[in-house]
């Protein structure tokens, strides 16, 4: 049997064809910082419209809403009162005229529906009381 001798070179040359050498190396980072410094030359080169700015055409209608007394409605004072009804039972129902705007549930229910805009409902199977928070805006 007759051993040939194989130099390392002729073993890893196959494999060194796939890793990067360094003048390719430095050729692909040149390129691409060229190419990044040309694309943020071209973005300086955009033409803005410098006359009117967000800001400026924000202030700009500002002053025109304000400057015609008819764009904004005349001050109207209105009050909101609210009050709470609490029963011993799963439904709690709001004054006439009044809209709940929240419910709580005893036995630490926090399952609650509002129905016909002024009507608590509980939704949990044991409770033992129910708020209802109601408000009018008069």
């Amino acid at each position: 049997m007759v051993y040939k001798s194989i130099s390392s070179g002729q073993v890893l040359e196959p494999f060194l064809r796939f890793c990067p050498r360094t003048p390719t190396l430095n050729r692909m980072k040149t390129t691409a910082c060229s190419l990044l410094i040309c694309i943020s030359l071209l973005q300086l080169m955009v033409p803005v419209n410098t006359d009117e700015t967000i800001e400026i055409m924000v202030e700009n209608k500002v002053k025109e809403l304000l400057a015609n007394p008819a764009n904004y409605p005349s001050t109207v004072r209105k009050t909101l009162s609210c009050t709470s009804v609490k029963t011993m039972n799963r439904w709690a129902s709001c004054p006439a005229g009044m809209t709940a705007t929240g419910c709580a549930c005893g036995f630490a229910c926090g399952s609650w529906e509002i129905q016909s805009g002024d009507t608590c409902n509980c939704l949990c199977l044991l409770v033992d009381w129910t708020t209802a928070r109601c408000c009018q805006l008069s």
